[in-house]
Order: structure tokens, then sequence, then C-alpha cells
């Protein structure tokens, strides 16, 4: 795909409102912000990418190149976008990102990488896409133990998993879906550290790519974990929606595509 084709879809040119001589101009309030989204067009936003492209170039000549590297224009242009197209500020969260996924392997990560972790069945991306066409990554909880593992497996785990549902994203979509089944989750399971690592992951390293989070039929056992964990989600939080597995089948997926989990 086209550097430009990629800003088109990121990217909604402003509306030009015609002012009737007839009629009195009414004012209304309005924040300035940073070169926000609202007033960036495709043109501009090109100017920035270069930006912030010659800015890592320059003061951060160590950052690997190529896909997902410091020269990578569309993941440039995806931090632009989530730091209000402020040029310092993405450059510094792009900076962290991306020595991030050098110093963690995430390229390295592949199926044989993680089997470990994936054969206890706790976590997987569903092959087919949520009615409104995000990928699914589906979390067990009941089968989560802290301590099983090292929780490095766990972590690698997940960012494989994430990788993956990102690949299968449609074009014109940038969310995933995370459905995390409660059914028969006990004291046991509870792992804030994993939780922490999980959304601290969305925030710093793939901004704006969790559409919606599902936690399906909660145990009350799940509260006070709840009360915990709401504060490190960050605005995460305001994504979360406790449902049951009826609400998973009737409004997130077709008798066709519903996970085998929440067949019977």
């Amino acid at each position: 795909m086209s550097l430009n084709r990629v800003y088109t879809n990121f990217l909604r040119p402003p509306s030009i409102f015609p002012v009737s001589s007839n009629k009195p101009i009414k004012f209304r309030r309005f924040s300035v912000i940073n070169c926000s989204s609202s007033t960036v067009n495709a043109d501009n936003s090109h100017k920035l990418v270069l930006q912030v492209k010659e800015k890592l170039k320059n003061d951060y000549r160590d950052l690997p190149v190529g896909r997902n590297g410091r020269d990578d224009e569309s993941m440039i242009l995806w931090f632009l976008k989530d730091r209000k197209f402020s040029v310092d500020d993405a450059v510094q969260k792009l900076r962290k990102a991306i020595k991030w996924r050098q110093e963690f392997g995430v390229s390295d990560l592949t199926e044989d990488f993680v089997k470990g972790a994936a054969k206890t069945g706790k976590a997987l991306v569903h092959e087919f896409l949520d009615v409104k066409d995000r990928p699914v990554l589906l979390v067990v909880a009941s089968k989560h133990f802290p301590g099983m593992l090292d929780p490095i497996e766990d972590e690698k785990l997940c960012v494989f998993l994430v990788e993956k549902a990102l690949s299968m994203l449609p074009a014109g979509k940038e969310e995933i879906n995370i459905i995390i089944d409660l059914r028969g989750f006990g004291t046991a399971n509870a792992d804030i550290k994993y939780l922490t690592f999980l959304f601290d992951m969305f925030y710093y390293y793939y901004p704006k790519r969790l559409g919606q989070v599902l936690f399906v039929d909660a145990p009350f056992v799940f509260q006070p974990i709840w009360q915990l964990a709401k504060p490190l989600m960050k605005q995460y939080a305001s994504l979360v929606r406790f449902c049951s597995v009826k609400t998973v089948r009737e409004e997130y997926f077709t008798e066709k595509t519903l996970p085998p989990i929440f067949r019977d």
C-alpha cells in the first residue's frame, strides 16, 4: 500500500463552512491544539512524518530501521496521530516503543517460540473477526496460574498474539477486541502484574489499537481484582464492558463466527 493511501485512511480533510452575509455570525468556544488532527491534512501530515523521521535519525541513530523501525513512515504516522501530531511527543513515544521492540525481541517471536505458554490454552487469536470486523484475542482466565511459567513466557505469548491479531486487520480497520472469559475464575488465577503489563503494553507500544475489552460472566470474586486493576488500566478502563455469554453470542458474532468456547 502506498504511503499516500495510508495517510488517506488515517486522516480526514477539514470541513469548510460557508458563512452567509445575511445572518449574524455565531462564535463558539474552541481550543487550540498543537497541530491537531482536525487541522492536519495529508500534505501536512507527510511533512510531519518527515520531521519525526529526521529527528529520530539525527538523535537516535542506534535505533533499528525497516519495518517498525525509526524510518517506518506508517508507524511514525500512527504515533503522530496518537500524540495529536506533536512532533516532539511522537518522537519520544516512538523512541521508547522502537527500543522496547528491539529489546523484547518482538520480530523474533514465532509460534514455536511461544508454544510452551500457548499449549496451556489460556489465550489465542480467534480465526474469525467480530461483527465490527475486529480481530479477536481470546483469554481464558481460569487457565492462567501465576508462577506456573516464567512471567516472561506469558508476556512473550501476549505480545505474539497481539502482533498476530494486528496482522489480521482488514483494510481501513485499526483496532482489535479482547474477550476475557471469566467463567471458573478464582483467586488462584488473579494476576495484577500481568494485567498491568498487558495494558501498559497497549498504552505505550500499541496506542489506539485496543477497541474493546469484554469481561464475560465475571464471578463475585473478580470484583476486588477489578477494583485494583481499574486504576492501572488508565484510559483503557473506559473500554471495558462486563457482559454475559449470551451478549457475546448475540452482539459480537454470527452463528458461523462464534468462538467454540461460547457455544456451550
